[in-house]
């Protein structure tokens, strides 16, 4: 039986009239066969979470840099965050969860080692500068296996678009959009004050006021905004009281956690680490791995660099480090006598 089929019509029947229909995709970047169990964005999903970029989500920064408690966020669980949220949202609003998860699940595959610290530090360095977003796309049409993953047009935009000036041409991508910075804010500000950073008090009486003094009650206050604000209509967004809370929260985060904060004690040490490999490696192209050292050729040494460096976790650009620059002892054999 054609499962797929039957969980196309039901999409046609039930999802609303500005939903993604996965039998409609634009397509992949090279034909395959269609899938006889899943649609095309439930294979995208698949994809994504068997992919070795998700994998390494788990050991890279989400603000913390190498936190000493087990409750901080990573990469791994910001995006698993953003998932939840975009899901809950396009299933109020009848959207296409699939699409929605798949994007979620693929926004940040090429966030650097050290979360945005090592962000900037290559963006400082490579020609042409580096956005994390750019860096995703790259990793799903290109770095993941011979041909990248070979993702829908839909998930692609998604992922490429959901940070910067561009709006996703997706409703579900509007939601990871937006959805990306309702979990970061209120995790962040959730792990500010896990270590000590902030206080509940500290937080703009505007938003205690609208959005509540717990965590939990902030996120639903805001998704519950965004659901009622985009029912029935072409384009995902919150009401502006809301909105200009959600703002004026970020502004306060970088204020008082992003920028010269506890939390952001050994950046400087992170931006070195970046920039010392970067540089060892253009300029010792032959040194890099086999895999990465193949596409010199291709890419030019400094694409390649990147790309390799990218896809590091914290603790393997640090292992990485530890053995290039820091002198290891040296054992020397017990005299006879």
């Amino acid at each position: 039986m054609d499962y797929r089929r039957q969980t196309e019509q039901m999409e046609e029947e039930y999802l609303a009239r500005y939903a993604a229909r996965s039998s409609r995709t634009a397509g992949r970047q090279y034909f395959e066969e269609p899938c006889l169990v899943r649609t095309e964005f439930q294979r995208d999903r698949d994809r994504i979470i068997h992919s070795k970029a998700f994998r390494r989500l788990k050991h890279k920064t989400q603000v913390f840099i190498i936190p000493a408690g087990d409750h901080y966020r990573t990469r791994l669980t910001h995006t698993l965050e953003v998932a939840q949220i975009s899901r809950t949202v396009a299933r109020a609003l009848r959207l296409n969860e699939d699409l929605t998860e798949a994007i979620a699940l693929g926004h940040d595959l090429g966030h650097t080692p050290f979360g945005h610290a090592g962000e900037s530090a290559l963006a400082e360095v490579m020609p042409g500068g580096f956005k994390h977003n750019r860096q995703s796309l790259r990793v799903v049409e290109e770095l993941e296996s011979e041909r990248g993953l070979n993702l829908t047009a839909e998930v692609r935009d998604g992922i490429l678009n959901h940070t910067g000036p561009v709006t996703p041409s997706t409703l579900e991508g509007q939601i990871v959009k937006i959805a990306d910075r309702v979990a970061y804010i209120n995790h962040d500000i959730d792990d500010a004050i896990r270590g000590g950073i902030l206080k509940e008090d500290d937080l703009p009486p505007r938003c205690l006021e609208i959005l509540g003094r717990e965590h939990r009650t902030r996120i639903n206050s805001m998704v519950m905004d965004l659901i009622e604000n985009s029912r029935d209509k072409p384009a995902i967004s919150m009401s502006g009281p809301v909105w200009e809370i959600t703002d004026g929260l970020r502004s306060f985060l970088f204020q008082n956690v992003y920028i010269d904060s506890e939390a952001k004690r050994e950046e400087s040490k992170a931006r070195h680490v970046v920039q010392y490999l970067y540089a060892y490696w253009t300029a010792h192209p032959h040194m890099l791995p086999p895999e990465y050292m193949g596409r010199t050729e291709a890419l030019g040494v400094q694409r390649a660099v990147c790309d390799y460096i990218a896809g590091m976790t914290d603790r393997y650009a640090i292992a990485r480090f530890k053995a290039l620059f820091i002198p290891s002892s040296f054992a020397i054999p017990e005299e006879d006598g």
